[in-house]
């Protein structure tokens, strides 16, 4: 796969994408304005167009029938020069008078249009009728005199389409001059609210102290948080590189000096097992350190890979595993003069076999070798009112100061240094331990008294109740 296939998409420039949004935003709310404007008007329009129909209709009705003798050619003089058409229909529907139509008797009956019948019926009527070819629209108005006959007002309109081809290049006009002003304000708004986030990036030793927007703190609190983790961890990567090297050295050290007496015969007869003897400690002592490392590199990366928790998980009994460590461990007690008790009850857990047995091994291990000849390790196991078990190791040896007893499981950690290179320890058994707790979900409690002993307790996550 080419890096361009793999790459995700392009980001966007906020400039742009502001100035899409309210150029987007100031058009649809000119079409919007002007189409509820146009509906809004031509409606209050039509009913005001409809009002005037009915007075001047009634006005001319009153004029005709206050005549002696009504006559239909008489409405000719009411409306002169007027672009409104009257017309009188008899109550049989034939038309009397038409003031767009000299004879009236070419005329078709009327008896059929809704407002004659309307007025017929109710006394006056009302009608809109629309023209498609001519884009207009004629409102009439009907009126039932005295007489019988009907009078009729009508008035001819623009329709709605028709206004808005006369108000089109208006609109044009202005959705050109919203659509400008919205890039104009677009461009200046982006440049106001990009100029206090690029401050903000060129400044990420203090970020959280100036977030220009309320919106940006979750994001500065992380990129924060992510940095001091990475300040952190390479702290810690260097911290651990310099111990790896220093704790390499020594052996290696003994190793080159012994090996370089036998090879140049400068060693004596008698020397030559002390020094092989000597070679092979310092070697196995090597193994142990690089094997720690390896295992504690396998860890991290389990928590990384599989989010914080072991790869594979059975039902298991920590009653039995210590039982199966205190049997592998006593041989190790009797050479440190050290009796080694197991006090095993039922504590059933869901985890690792051989990640389990190994916390247990370096919490057992690490009791035996910081203990004093005639001391004791009791490897306890059991269960709390919750449900969850528990592993205990208790010692009666050297304690922990207060102030050492939170670092205790920091890698390359020791209290006494010189004990534990005499005891051959790598300072990683600890660190490895609280790894294991960790992806178990199991929680470390440490209590130390120096000169009295130490209790360690392992409470792993009670079962979920279904």
């Amino acid at each position: 796969m080419r890096p361009e296939e793999s790459a995700g998409p392009a980001p966007q420039r906020m400039a742009r994408s502001i100035q899409r949004a309210l150029m987007a935003i100031g058009l649809l709310a000119v079409v919007l304005t002007a189409a509820a404007a146009a509906v809004l008007f031509h409606g209050a329009y039509g009913v005001q167009v409809d009002r005037d129909l009915e007075r001047m209709t009634r006005a001319v009705a009153v004029g005709y029938q206050s005549a002696e003798t009504p006559d239909p050619e008489s409405l000719a003089g009411y409306l002169p020069g007027s672009p409104l058409r009257l017309t009188l229909i008899d109550a049989d529907g034939s038309v009397l008078f038409d003031s767009e139509h000299k004879d009236e008797t070419d005329m078709d009956n009327h008896l059929s249009r809704p407002e004659i019948s309307e007025a017929l019926q109710a006394g006056e009527g009302r009608s809109v009728r629309e023209s498609p070819t001519l884009g207009a629209e004629t409102h009439y108005y009907a009126l039932r005199m005295e007489n019988g006959q009907i009078l009729r007002l009508a008035e001819e309109t623009s329709s709605m389409w028709a206004s808005y081809n006369r108000v089109l290049p208006l609109l044009a006009g202005g959705g050109a001059v919203v659509l400008l002003a919205a890039w104009a304000v677009g461009l200046w708004l982006t440049r106001r609210l990009v100029r206090p986030i690029t401050a903000m990036a060129e400044h990420l030793d203090t970020i959280e102290a100036n977030v220009p927007y309320e919106e940006l703190i979750p994001l500065a609190h992380t990129i924060q948080s992510d940095r001091r983790l990475r300040e952190n961890n390479e702290a810690m990567r260097r911290e651990f590189t310099a111990n790896v090297s220093h704790e390499l050295k020594t052996p290696l050290t003994s190793i080159s000096g012994f090996a370089e007496l036998l090879e140049t015969g400068m060693a004596k007869p008698a020397d030559v097992p002390v020094f092989g003897q000597r070679i092979h400690r310092e070697a196995g002592r090597m193994i142990r350190l690089v094997s720690d490392i390896l295992q504690l590199s396998q860890l991290d990366g389990m928590q990384q890979a599989q989010g914080g928790a072991p790869p594979e998980r059975t039902p298991l009994d920590l009653g039995v595993l210590a039982r199966d460590v205190s049997a592998t461990m006593t041989m190790n007690a009797r050479k440190a003069y050290v009796s080694l008790l197991c006090e095993d009850a039922p504590a059933p857990v869901l985890g690792s076999r051989d990640m389990l047995t190994e916390l247990i091994t370096n919490l057992c291990d690490n009791a035996i070798r910081y203990n004093r000849p005639g001391g004791h390790v009791v490897l306890r196991t059991g269960t709390d009112r919750s449900g969850a078990s528990w592993f205990e190791v208790e010692d009666n040896g050297i304690g922990i100061p207060q102030d050492a007893q939170a670092r205790v499981f920091e890698r390359f950690y020791r209290v006494d240094k010189s004990r534990s290179k005499a005891t051959g320890g790598t300072g990683l058994g600890l660190a490895i331990v609280k790894h294991i707790a960790a992806l178990h979900g199991a929680h470390i409690d440490l209590r130390s008294i120096v000169g009295t002993g130490t209790t360690i307790r392992v409470t792993f996550p009670a079962p979920e109740k279904t």
